[in-house]
């Protein structure tokens, strides 16, 4: 399989996923060219239930055998990437209001880090609230960010 077929074959079901109001997280093709493996990591405005992929699995299995996009065998695995992944796309922040992260930002070029809980989303802009006081990033500042599990 080239490329070129791999960035089509992205470009079509990125255009599904978008279309049934989720996010592309990730898209990786292992295995081989004869039994390929398709991993594709979604999200969403709300927590993404194994009901919506498999929902969204069927949809893209539909499209790979009517756009003939990969001829022969493969396999396809839809997820979420995990709570325990940084998050990508400003979008995913919304729903994880009133959690607690852990943030890697720049600032003056320099990277710094801090652990908080998410207050506020107003435009490209986020709000935490530290045990330092409240933190004020544009999103744009932000090199990672993953939620923290607790129990």
């Amino acid at each position: 399989m080239c490329k070129m077929d791999k960035k089509n074959i992205k470009e079509k079901i990125a255009e599904t996923i978008e279309a049934n109001n989720f996010l592309l997280i990730d898209f990786v093709i292992r295995g081989n060219e004869k039994n390929p493996v398709m991993e594709i990591y979604i999200d969403g405005d709300e927590p993404v239930t194994a009901n919506d992929c498999s929902r969204l699995s069927r949809k893209i299995t539909k499209l790979i055998e009517e756009e003939n996009l990969i001829g022969g065998n493969y396999r396809l695995d839809v997820s979420s990437p995990g709570i325990d992944k940084p998050l990508k796309f400003l979008r995913q922040y919304r729903k994880h209001i009133n959690r607690s992260f852990d943030v890697k930002y720049l600032e003056d070029e320099s990277i710094k880090k801090f652990e908080g809980d998410l207050v506020d989303i107003d435009g490209e802009f986020l709000t935490f609230r530290t045990n330092k006081g409240e933190i004020k990033l544009n999103f744009n500042q932000i090199q990672k960010a993953k939620v923290i599990i607790r129990f």
